[in-house]
């Protein structure tokens, strides 16, 4: 079996934390060939996608966890199954990846999260398909807008549509004498579209991660609990990870998604849910695995790729 993974660069990753390298360690473990590929690697030559792509092996070892072997120009076509883990920030360079990789796709090669569903599904706008789970929200360009929904709910969370791990989210309140100039800056001066949310205060009990499988819910939750300098719910920013049965709320969220993920392709996904609102659809790199892996002793990668394997021909 071939794999190959288009990622960030390795070296830069936190091997303990990180989803993609969870998934490397698996697919090593059934014996795939793996192919680590960075998107800059990726080319075009008529309607074949190929690629310089470098042999790795890894290891669960936080000082020497990869190591790159045999570099080749290969041909996606040739591989099995595509893992798409590229970080956003989701620009015109991702964008054009993933046109690149509808191609591999229509060879019949399994690409997994689909490309045209990432290309679609923006992990913050998505939401509006469920309004029935969504905290109330706007999303504008301009400050005036904003300005007026922050003045109907008191207190919002502003944030970019291309980011991810709590990069450029503002708490606003109507009475903050910096609104204006958050405003403007979240906006470019009324240049770029922006989501405000609002504030929803069971923040204080965590940002909770769940991970879908092929539509279908690990049932166990991270909660992301801010830590006390910083409201925000994510690792990267210092939020503590605390593990948690699956409760009611998590369960009826997954089952209204769960028809939606499988009709489109998004085979893994993580979703964010703060109290009883869904806030956010994460479908280009989720994490999460390693901790709860760690927590309750599970193998997510290895329910994935058993989802993955039952795609293939």
């Amino acid at each position: 079996m071939k794999l190959g993974i288009v990622m960030d660069p390795l070296a830069r990753i936190n091997p303990q934390k990180d989803s993609s390298f969870a998934m490397l360690l698996e697919a090593q473990a059934r014996a795939y060939k793996i192919y680590y590929i960075e998107p800059a690697d990726i080319w075009q030559h008529n309607s074949e996608v190929l690629a310089n792509a470098t042999i790795v092996k890894v290891a669960d070892n936080a000082d020497n966890w990869f190591t790159l072997t045999v570099r080749e120009t290969i041909n996606l076509a040739n591989l099995n199954v595509v893992l798409i883990r590229k970080n956003p920030p989701f620009d015109s360079n991702y964008l054009y990846l993933t046109q690149m990789l509808e191609l591999v796709e229509k060879t019949g090669n399994l690409v997994v999260n689909q490309p045209a569903a990432l290309r679609n599904f923006n992990e913050k706008l998505t939401i509006s398909l469920f309004p029935e789970l969504a905290p109330p929200t706007c999303v504008s360009a301009k400050q005036e807008v904003l300005r007026e929904f922050l003045e109907i709910e008191g207190k919002i969370v502003v944030k970019p549509l291309d980011a991810m791990g709590g990069r450029s989210i503002f708490v606003v309140e109507k009475t903050d004498t910096n609104a204006n100039v958050i405003l403007e800056t979240i906006t470019d001066g009324n240049n770029t579209l922006a989501m405000a949310q609002k504030y929803i205060n069971k923040i204080s009990e965590g940002d909770k991660r769940v991970l879908l499988v092929n539509g279908k819910a690990v049932p166990f939750v991270l909660a992301r609990i801010p830590g006390p300098k910083d409201f925000r719910g994510n690792l990267a920013r210092g939020a503590i990870a605390k593990g948690q049965g699956f409760g009611e709320q998590e369960d009826r969220i997954c089952k209204a998604l769960s028809k939606f993920l499988r009709d489109n392709g998004l085979v893994f996904v993580g979703i964010d849910i703060i109290g009883e609102y869904l806030t956010e659809i994460n479908i280009t790199s989720p994490t999460g695995i390693r901790e709860l892996d760690k927590i309750f002793a599970l193998n997510i990668a290895g329910v994935l790729f058993d989802a993955i394997e039952s795609k293939l021909p």
